[in-house]
Formats: structure tokens, C-alpha cells, sequence
């Protein structure tokens, strides 16, 4: 089946000829005949599969007739991020450079007032992520009585960032009559519960299991022993990048801050490499990823963030650096590569304490993640420094031999450390045997004594003392020899007094 079989007209059949593009793929033979024919759809399919093309073609046949009025938009997309908002812009543009159809992106960390000033004339297509579209809703810059076609994008994503309320309250500002459109790569239950609430009669579409992995990415996993450094881990990244000599790639981190440090890493040896979190402003975040799209930067250090919906052409290698927690931003990351039917390759570096989270990968993709062998990354016999201002500059130095570092000088203030760290890598290197017999070998230590203990001590000293100068011991004293006073009876209470013991001798 072609493009002209799916009822498209012309000037879009040439459009995506000069895109060169030929043949659908199945989520849009599916989906575009339903959208032109005015049905909902609950669209869910592998990421990397073509979804963005499956609204926005039909869309754009649907919109050709007709005209927007002043700030009311005739149709809304919905994104969770900004990249993804700005990557469905750039595809109107690519698809609809045939047509009078205007577009207006609605996205923070841009100018507010050039935004506002887009949609006064009005607008066919609104591309927005919900924060935003509410802020200038509130403002009154904005009306959504016209909306004739919702598409709810990367749906999962919104529930998992928070969403699901800014766009319930959307859905209650549209009207009634329109026509609804949800695409998803992974369908959980709450997803569903949502697309009931949002959809009329829905035409379902699934190409693929959810949350099932593309069969042209090549995956596997290293698994490095438990305990491993983070160094130990950045060795293997750049072991891994070297090994399949990669073109290009994405390396994913959990963590903002494991983001910049990974990157410095790079940077030291010598790789072509940008970064790319949610802490950045956008422009910074924009032209970074320009410049990965454009081939200037080799790899991207990113978290999440770029992880759904990013369509970069021809990538050839993911790398999580971090297991992510969550099993379904699995399937996003590796979608990265692998795309319209091109050879893909990701890898996993996994340490043992991560094996809960693979567990979980595995159950939802359905099939185990093929190990690439034992790791071969032996642990040092310095230890690693955890704190973060030496795990930023760890690559660029030579750490010497542990006999070596008796005669440098020390920082007092890591003294405290440095005397742990000897201590953990002297146990770890020592046999079983040697360190239990050290332990009974070394001579005891004397056990400070407490203040109870002298108290006591002093006490006995006293009493032999006045057992001395009364010549008997306090034992041959009546049990109670002072009536209602018991042991608290003063001492001159007790002293020698005519008819007891010690007159008797």
C-alpha cells in the first residue's frame, strides 16, 4: 500500500514524496483512514513507528478547508515537553509547505508576547504543552470555543509528569463536538480509564504488543559486580562506544547532576559531546539539539527528558548509563535508535543492585535483555571517591599505588576519609583467614573506665579504710544496725560503741 491508497490529497502525496517518504507504516495505514472519516482514536504502537505522521497528515487534509478566527485555534495538540511540541511544528512544516495553513507553538521558556502575538490572527494547528496553553488561557489571550480536532500526544508521558489534571480541565474548555485523537507507545490501566473519559466510541489501534521493543534494535547488558564506582561505569560506557565504534548515540542518565559529569568525561577523552536536562534554559536546549540533528555534536548526555518522541535520523547506538526506574521509559530510550526500519543498537550497563528494575524491563517488554558477557572492569585497588566535587575530576587523574600515598602529604580535612578508605581497601584485599587472625593476634585494648565504675572503686577504697580504723569488717555489723535508716546511715552512726564486736576482741 502507498500514501495515495490512504485517500490523501495531492499537494500532501507530494509533500511526503519530497520528504522520501513512499509507504506507510501500519500505524499510519491504520489510523489515517479513521481520522478522515471523523472517528476517535486510541492509537498505541512502538515509539519510532511513525505516529507523529499519523495525525498530522490527515489533519492537514482535514484543515485545508476553511479559516481560524482571532485567538481561536480550529485544532490543539497536545505534548508533555517542549522538545516533542517543537519536533510536531517542524513536521507541520515539512508536510504542509503546500498549503496556506498557519501554526503557532505555545511552549515555556519562550517569548510570552511573540506567542501572543502568533495566534491574534488566528491559527489552523496550536501546538502546546498544558502549562502554558493555561497560563495564557487564564490570561484571556486565548479561546478554545472553535477546536475542532484534540490529539492528546505521548499520553503516558503526561500521566507520568503530572498532567492528567491540566488536561482534564483543556478537555472541559473544548467543545463537545470534536474530534479526539490519543496516541501512546505503552498503554497502562489509568490510560485507558482516561481515553473512556475523552473519546466517543473510539476506534482502537494497536500494531504492536504495548510496551514491546522495535525487532531491529540489537540489545544488551553488561552487568557490573556489585559495589561497582561510578568511574568503573564511565570506563565501560567509552569501553562499549569503542567496541561497536559508534557513529552516533544517546547516553541516558537518571540523574541531572550524573548527566554533566558523564559528559565532562567524555569531553576529557576526547569524544564530541553535548548535554542536554531539564535545567537548561530552552534556547540552550533547542540549539543543543540542533546541533546533534545537524551531525555537530557526536553523542548527547541526556536525561529523560529527551527520551519520548525525539525522531533523530539515522542513530545508531543508545546507551543507559543509568537503569531507569521506571520499566516503561525502557522501551522510549531505546526508541531512539532503530527508527523506520534502520538497524539499531542498545546497550545497558547495569550494576547487582539494579536487578530488580531489569527484572521489572524484561517482564514488561516480554523477553530477557541478551547479556554482552562478564564485565570486565576489575575493581581498583584505591577506592573510589563518592563525594561530587572528585567525581567530576576523577578521569583526568592518575591515582597512585596505595604504598605510594604514606609519603605525600595530606589534607587534614580528608583525613577522616582517607584513613577509611585504607581501611576498606586493606579488608577487601586481605584472605578471610589473615583478617581473623589479626583480630586475635592484636594485643586487647584497656577499656576506659566510666565515671559509675571510679564512683564504685572510690567507695570500696573508703570502706577498707574505715574497716581499718575500726578494726572489723562492716560484714560482722548487725544486717540493719541502724533502725529505719538502712544502708543510708551515717557514718559516725557506725563507729564502735561499748558491748559490740569489736570491744569483745
Amino acid at each position: 500500500m502507498s500514501f495515495a491508497d490512504l485517500g490523501l490529497s495531492d499537494e500532501l502525496l507530494r509533500a511526503v514524496a519530497d520528504a522520501g517518504y513512499d509507504t506507510p507504516t501500519p500505524i499510519q495505514e491504520k489510523a489515517i483512514p479513521n481520522v478522515l472519516m471523523g472517528r476517535d482514536i486510541m492509537g498505541c504502537a512502538q515509539t519510532g513507528t511513525g505516529k507523529t505522521a499519523s495525525f498530522t497528515l490527515p489533519m492537514l487534509d482535514i484543515l485545508s478547508h476553511g479559516r481560524a478566527k482571532a485567538r481561536m485555534p480550529r485544532s490543539l495538540i497536545l505534548e508533555p515537553t517542549r522538545e516533542l511540541a517543537a519536533q510536531v511544528a517542524d513536521n507541520f512544516e515539512t508536510y504542509g509547505k503546500y498549503q496556506r495553513l498557519s501554526k503557532a507553538l505555545l511552549i515555556g521558556g519562550e517569548s510570552m508576547a511573540e506567542q501572543i502575538k502568533s495566534m491574534d490572527n488566528g491559527v489552523d494547528v496550536l501546538i502546546a504543552t498544558p502549562g502554558r496553553l493555561l497560563d495564557l488561557f487564564d490570561r484571556g489571550r486565548l479561546l478554545l470555543n472553535d477546536v475542532k480536532i484534540l490529539v492528546i500526544d505521548e499520553a503516558d508521558r503526561m500521566l507520568d509528569m503530572g498532567f492528567i489534571p491540566d488536561v482534564e480541565r483543556i478537555v472541559s474548555l473544548l467543545p463537545k463536538m470534536r474530534n479526539t485523537l490519543m496516541f501512546s507507545a505503552t498503554m497502562p490501566r489509568e490510560i485507558r480509564r482516561l481515553s473512556e473519559a475523552f473519546l466517543m466510541n473510539p476506534k482502537e489501534i494497536t500494531v504492536a504488543a504495548p510496551s514491546s521493543t522495535a525487532a531491529t534494535i540489537i540489545q544488551g547488558l553488561v552487568t557490573l559486580k556489585r559495589g561497582s564506582a561510578q568511574k568503573e561505569k564511565r570506563e565501560k560506557l567509552r569501553e562499549l562506544i569503542k567496541r561497536d565504534d559508534a557513529k552516533n548515540g544517546i547516553v541516558f542518565c537518571n540523574r541531572k547532576r550524573d548527566v554533566s559529569v558523564v559528559c565532562r568525561s567524555m569531553e576529557r577523552h576526547g569524544f564530541n559531546v553535548g548535554q542536554l536536562h531539564g535545567d537548561m534554559s530552552q534556547p540552550a536546549r533547542m540549539e543543543t539539539l540542533a546541533k546533534f540533528k545537524g551531525g555537530n555534536i557526536q553523542f548527547l548526555v541526556c536525561s529523560d527528558v529527551a527520551a519520548r518522541g525525539l525522531d533523530i535520523p539515522a542513530m545508531s547506538h543508545v546507551f543507559n548509563f543509568d537503569v531507569p526506574t521506571h520499566a516503561e521509559d525502557y522501551v522510549h530510550r531505546i526508541g531512539r535508535t532503530g527508527r523506520a526500519g534502520r538497524e539499531g543498537h542498545a546497550y545497558t550497563i547495569a550494576l547487582s543492585e539494579d536487578s530488580k528494575y531489569v527484572a521489572a524491563i524484561e517482564k514488561l517488554s516480554g523477553k530477557p535483555i541478551p547479556p554482552l558477557g562478564a564485565a570486565k572492569v576489575e575493581a581498583k585497588d584505591t577506592a573510589e571517591p563518592t563525594n561530587a566535587e572528585s567525581a567530576n575530576t576523577d578521569d583526568a587523574i592518575v591515582v597512585a599505588p596505595a604504598a605510594d600515598k604514606e609519603d605525600k602529604p595530606k589534607n587534614p580535612r580528608n583525613r577522616g576519609r582517607d584513613r577509611g578508605a585504607r581501611k576498606d581497601a586493606a579488608t577487601e584485599s586481605a584472605p578471610a583467614e589473615t583478617a581473623l587472625e589479626k583480630v586475635a593476634d592484636a594485643p586487647k585494648k584497656e577499656e576506659p573506665i566510666s565515671k559509675t565504675q571510679q564512683k564504685k572503686s572510690s567507695r570500696r577504697e573508703r570502706e577498707r579504710a574505715r574497716e581499718k580504723e575500726l578494726g572489723f569488717a562492716p560484714d560482722d555489723l548487725p544486717s540493719d544496725p541502724v533502725k529505719g535508716l538502712g544502708d543510708n546511715a551515717p557514718s559516725f552512726f557506725l563507729n564502735a560503741f561499748p558491748g559490740s564486736k569489736s570491744t569483745s576482741k
